[in-house]
């Protein structure tokens, strides 16, 4: 067998295999890294209507309202149920806002997820401050498990000076959860839970 002087990787079948293995493994840290990755191409390109992070609420609450509509979605390979508790909130610009999304596991065994956030029109972004927010934080649901997960936001009362802030009446507010790999303790856990017999 002969040997590549250049990247000193085997020929024939081993190079092969060697080829394999490391295309599973690239694959393997890329689904790894893609909720993260996701949440770094967004806040650099602006891709997706980034929202701002507020610590705490606005000190100006107008009279005037906007409307903020909730939607959610999941990847192809999460088997959970998602949905927004409420559908449509018309809330004052600078009012703190709290919403609720809702996930069930409906499998019989643990699943863990993580959501990446969206936001249209994409120029209402800059304007819409989240205080608390469940996105890019692995949740993890037992089976048949349910949970709500709060959304703590405001809209920026400067949306109503801005060029094109001014002509914005409704905000979509949306999330995709992602499945992530479990971690091992839980996902070793779940494999030694002893299995019941029926006694006749």
């Amino acid at each position: 067998m002969s040997m590549n002087p250049f990247n000193r990787i085997p020929e024939g079948p081993n190079r092969t295999a060697v080829q394999a293995v490391s295309v599973v493994v690239m694959m393997g840290a890329l689904s790894w890294a893609s909720v993260p990755f996701y949440d770094w191409f967004c806040r650099v390109t602006g891709f997706g209507g980034v929202t701002n992070v507020a610590t705490t609420g606005s000190d100006t609450v107008l009279d005037q309202t906007i409307t903020v509509r909730f939607e959610s979605s999941l990847a192809r390979d999460m088997p959970w149920t998602f949905k927004p508790v409420q559908r449509e909130m018309e809330v004052r610009i600078g009012e703190t806002v709290l919403a609720f999304y809702e996930a069930t596991n409906p499998t019989d065994q643990p699943v863990a997820g993580a959501a990446s956030y969206n936001v249209a029109p994409y120029e209402a972004g800059q304007f819409f401050d989240k205080i608390d927010c469940f996105c890019f934080e692995q949740q993890i649901l037992q089976p048949g498990e349910t949970i709500n997960m709060p959304v703590t936001f405001f809209v920026d009362p400067a949306i109503v000076d801005d060029y094109e802030g001014k002509y914005i009446h409704t905000i979509t507010l949306g999330y995709t959860f992602h499945r992530n790999d479990l971690p091992e303790d839980i996902e070793n856990a779940a494999l030694t839970v002893p299995q019941t017999t029926e006694l006749n």
